[in-house]
């Protein structure tokens, strides 16, 4: 689903809370295969909760890769997250994609928190609805001023936004392309990011449910930074498990734990929820993506809690990249982070 028309090929560009990440690919064969690749590091505060608060760093962190990396496309498929985002699967009175065209605007205000002149409405069919005389619509909906705090600081930065997706959609896109997951069974995907995690369900390449939670990574950060009186930095290569002399390993593991505790008690309010609002089996496998997978003991805290099988949810899995161009060693160090951007850049290869 997308808000803007697409245009090949694509600069897959995520905008998060504690970077900028960028990724171009190319057909290999029948699969597809690493062109570019980028990341640049975000100050404190530039993006709170998925809401570009300082354009000018975001602006020069996208030219800071596009230059840096030789980059010559300049069109972008780019992605929201966050509360002015709302994904619901509905049932929606029609009898002909015609009906439900002209009938979609008033519905959706009936589901939507939002005034509707003030959203991008998308949709897409999912087939019949439950009574037979409706139709099951998957409804997105984005606060046009989202949209336009991500496109405005594109342009800013000289590049074309031709599509505006979900990070979710951009989680599963890249998941699908990686993985074989057995037709019916029920797979979560999480993206654990800096401030947000997007969490969607999905059965044999259908949403079941989305939704994103302002928990991440920088819950870490905040704690390791008032308990233990230490400066960003610091607090920053702890959470990403580096020794800092004076600081004892016990006491950051008791920090570090008491916050995953939080962000999986998260995940279950979000599984226990789902159960509760739907009929879908127990969920099969848990796949995570997001820097915050690389924390010590989040994969671990979530198969115990659980009893899942949990997987780091690894981009490259399958898209392959030559290493002479690209260091293995590197590749294996920011796959997690990159899963939202390849999943961008995958958009490039949609059916006309």
């Amino acid at each position: 689903m997308a808000f803007f028309r697409r245009s090949k090929p694509l600069l897959g560009l995520d905008i998060g809370s504690s970077s900028v990440k960028a990724a171009e690919l190319k057909k290999a064969g029948s699969g597809y295969e690493l062109a570019s690749l980028g990341i640049e590091a975000l100050g404190p505060d530039t993006v709170v909760d998925g809401a570009i608060m300082d354009s000018n760093a975001v602006s020069f962190a996208v030219n800071s890769i596009v230059e840096g990396n030789k980059i010559k496309t300049k069109h972008v498929a780019t992605a929201v997250a966050g509360h002015s985002v709302i994904v619901k699967r509905v049932a929606i009175p029609a009898s002909s994609e015609a009906e439900l065209a002209g009938s979609i605007s008033l519905e959706a205000q009936q589901h939507i928190p939002f005034e509707i002149d003030d959203v991008n409405l998308s949709y897409q069919i999912m087939g019949v609805g439950p009574t037979g005389n409706d139709m099951d619509v998957m409804l997105v909906a984005v606060k046009r001023e989202k949209i336009s705090n991500h496109t405005r600081v594109l342009t800013q930065s000289g590049m074309t936004p031709r599509v505006v997706d979900i990070d979710a959609f951009a989680l599963q896109n890249v998941f699908e392309v990686n993985y074989d997951p057995p037709p019916e069974s029920t797979i979560a995907l999480l993206n654990i990011g800096a401030s947000l995690m997007n969490i969607n369900i999905v059965q044999a390449g259908v949403p079941l449910f989305t939704r994103d939670v302002s928990v991440g990574g920088n819950q870490y950060t905040d704690m390791l930074q008032k308990e233990l009186d230490l400066t960003f930095d610091d607090a920053e290569a702890l959470k990403r498990g580096k020794e800092l002399e004076g600081v004892s390993l016990d006491t950051v593991k008791s920090h570090i734990e008491s916050v995953t505790e939080l962000l999986v008690l998260e995940v279950r309010k979000t599984f226990d929820f789902f159960r509760a609002t739907t009929s879908a089996e127990q969920i099969q496998q848990i796949y995570v993506a997001g820097g915050t997978a690389r924390v010590e003991g989040m994969l671990e805290s979530l198969r115990e809690e659980f009893d899942t099988p949990v997987e780091e949810l690894n981009p490259f899995q399958r898209i392959g990249y030559n290493p002479s161009r690209f260091d293995p060693t590197y590749i294996s160090e920011v796959a997690p982070r990159m899963a939202i951007a390849v999943g961008l850049a995958l958009r490039s290869f949609d059916a006309p």
